[in-house]
């Protein structure tokens, strides 16, 4: 797998290595932690922009790649779209053509469903909604899926597409510029001021990496083809989410405002009907479990990194 010393992808290494199979985490480290690789995985370091992956495929003999590897970081994307193409757009072309040429079996896509739809049509975005993306990520998130489908038209790859919701849980870089409530908690519990940027009415599917892990597993067992999103179904406001950060961290003190991001849409919710009626995917853990979860583990000095 790919980008497995990050935040969603060291979580399903553990996954499939309790669930019996043999993992290679290739990863560059250049936002992922050598520390996450859980020790019964095999770790190389390496950058998809450049790595052998056709070698490596055909040295471990490899079956299923779950790609991960991404630049994540929204803001980012709109300051420098280019590099956010090389990784998100080649690096992902790369990737399917050595899949292709070592007879992998499987690929399953870490995809964005909370950036590739734009704001949502009706209340809920499903898969067949179109595709209007508001940010270079978002683009390059979607030229992804279409390169990887067109490039397996008509051979034995299967390629699943999964369309992430907002996802949150332990883990989560409380540092960067992704991922919202892992940045606010390792604010909060250190006493410190968290920032809203706009007017927090702008609302997200914020779903718990758990429940992600467990839909990559679904899609391997089941070897899905096709795109599904994965999420909960649940607007929530940054508000809101806000106020339930700050009940998970046993504090009222209240965040700071500043203006608005360019790049972030205003809405976002996903429609997981399909994933619930093909694959029988469905959110287990609620926000409010989901964010004391993740409270407990930003609180433990000796959590795992």
């Amino acid at each position: 797998m790919t980008g497995g010393a990050g935040f969603i992808g060291s979580h399903l290494a553990d996954a499939l290595l309790a669930s019996g199979h043999r993992v290679v985490v290739l990863d560059d480290l250049s936002s992922g932690r050598r520390e996450r690789v859980p020790a019964g995985a095999r770790f190389v370091e390496g950058d998809i922009r450049r790595f052998d992956l056709q070698g490596l495929f055909g040295k471990e003999r490899t079956t299923a790649v779950f790609h991960h590897a991404a630049q994540i970081d929204v803001r980012r994307s709109v300051e420098d779209p280019v590099f956010d193409a090389e990784v998100n757009v080649l690096g992902t072309i790369r990737l399917a053509q050595a899949c292709l040429a070592a007879g992998v079996g499987q690929l399953v896509f870490a995809s964005s469903g909370g950036a590739i739809y734009g704001d949502p049509e009706g209340f809920a975005a499903g898969e067949d909604h179109p595709t209007n993306p508001v940010s270079p990520y978002g683009t390059a998130k979607l030229a992804g899926e279409k390169y990887l489908r067109c490039l397996a038209y008509g051979a034995t790859l299967t390629v699943t597409i999964l369309r992430y919701a907002n996802v949150y849980g332990p883990r989560q870089d409380g540092s960067g510029e992704a991922g919202v409530v892992g940045i606010w908690m390792s604010r909060l519990l250190a006493g410190k001021e968290a920032v809203i940027y706009g007017d927090g009415v702008q609302s997200r599917d914020f779903v718990y990496v758990g429940d992600v892990v467990g839909a990559n597993l679904v899609a391997l067992g089941k070897r899905a083809a096709g795109v599904y999103n994965i999420g909960t179904g649940i607007e929530t406001t940054v508000n809101a989410l806000y106020d339930e950060v700050a009940k998970a961290c046993g504090t009222v003190r209240p965040a700071r405002r500043e203006a608005g991001k360019p790049g972030e849409q205003r809405r976002s919710v996903l429609d997981v009907s399909r994933a619930a009626a093909l694959l029988g995917i469905t959110p287990a853990v609620t926000l409010s479990e989901g964010l004391r979860r993740t409270a407990a583990w930003f609180r433990d000095p000796s959590r795992a990194l």
